[in-house]
């Protein structure tokens, strides 16, 4: 097996996100559950939802791609594989990525349908509701993959959003059997409740047959997984059936099982929560970094834990602050 040319190597959706303050009120008035990911089938249906919608900040987006982006603000090499349209939005995601400091050459798709867009509503508890058109994301396919980039990456990171379509799903199949035949490892994450109801069974089969080496998820994630009301026996379920298992507890912090080893940390403090969208992403990037650096299980939950703190005190998923100088500050607190 060579030496890895990148820390991290994601497949995921490319799409622009597109942020407004919103009322709780105006999450009822258009009927969906607060805090949850819905998909959007139709450029019309989004565009009569962007006319709803306050002032809005746009920066490209998508679960893997934050979290690559996440990577490379903490000194990470990494490198996104996504679909875009060639328009606009298309030209604003590539620009975006690649200025974070992430290899990005996936050719654009011409035509319709345009760049996925992802219309975020965060309430004034900081709940971020996402209504997404994957748009040009979900055309992604398996030619489009650089097999000597996957080769090359430590670990291949895979979105569960991006599941849903049939053209990228078989573009993350092969994905993974390129990873796994050079020595790899796959992570995968498990993205949202309801994107579990959609594909559980693709995703119980994926890890019941080794295909996963580290699994990511929250709590509520987790429990629709391994279909168990409590935490604990959801934990216990899966103990075994995946190497690496990453939980995500909110405030409550953090856990990792790894074989015989469990470790558990709390969440980081902040002064205000804003916003919690991409704190999962944000966390995977601290994790997967430390991890891709060969650091403990311990070391790579804080350096997670201490991402999620950073974004979810501002509005978006990009960091804002420098990740590396927290992630120093925290390492040089643990030492003394």
């Amino acid at each position: 097996m060579t030496s890895p040319t990148h820390h991290v190597v994601a497949i995921g959706n490319a799409i622009v996100d597109i942020l407004a303050q919103a009322e709780d009120s105006f999450i009822e008035e258009i009927g969906v559950a607060k805090g949850s990911m819905q998909l959007m089938f139709s450029p019309e249906e989004a565009d009569s939802l962007y006319a709803r919608m306050g002032p809005g900040r746009e920066v490209s987006g998508g679960s893997a791609a934050n979290t690559v982006a996440g990577i490379a603000a903490l000194g990470g090499k990494c490198a996104f594989i996504g679909q875009v349209a060639d328009d606009q939005l298309g030209t604003v995601f590539a620009h975006d990525i690649r200025a974070a400091g992430v290899d990005f050459a996936t050719a654009v798709r011409p035509g319709q349908p345009t760049t996925a867009r992802c219309l975020i509503f965060v309430t004034p508890d900081g709940q971020r509701t996402m209504n997404t058109f994957l748009g040009a994301s979900q055309f992604l396919p398996a030619a489009a993959l650089d097999e000597e980039l996957i080769a090359g990456g430590a670990i291949l990171y895979l979105e569960g959003y991006l599941w849903d379509p049939e053209e990228p799903r078989a573009a993350m199949r092969k994905a993974i059997d390129i990873a796994r035949a050079n020595g790899r490892k796959v992570a995968f994450t498990l993205s949202d409740v309801f994107c579990i109801s959609r594909h559980g069974q693709d995703f119980r089969k994926l890890i019941e047959d080794g295909l996963i080496d580290i699994l990511f998820a929250n709590e509520s994630e987790l429990l629709a997984l391994c279909e168990h009301a409590d935490f604990e026996s959801a934990v216990a379920h899966i103990h075994g059936k995946v190497p690496l298992l990453v939980v995500t507890r909110s405030e409550q912090g953090a856990m990792a099982l790894q074989g015989s080893e469990r470790v558990e940390v709390p969440a980081e403090p902040i002064a205000k929560l804003v916003d919690t969208t991409g704190a999962g992403d944000m966390f995977a990037a601290g994790f997967l970094f430390g991890q891709a650096q060969g650091r403990g299980l311990e070391e790579s939950l804080r350096l997670g834990a201490i991402c999620a703190a950073e974004i979810i005190q501002h509005y978006g998923a990009r960091a804002e602050a420098d990740l590396k100088k927290l992630a120093a500050e925290s390492t040089n607190r643990s030492a003394g």
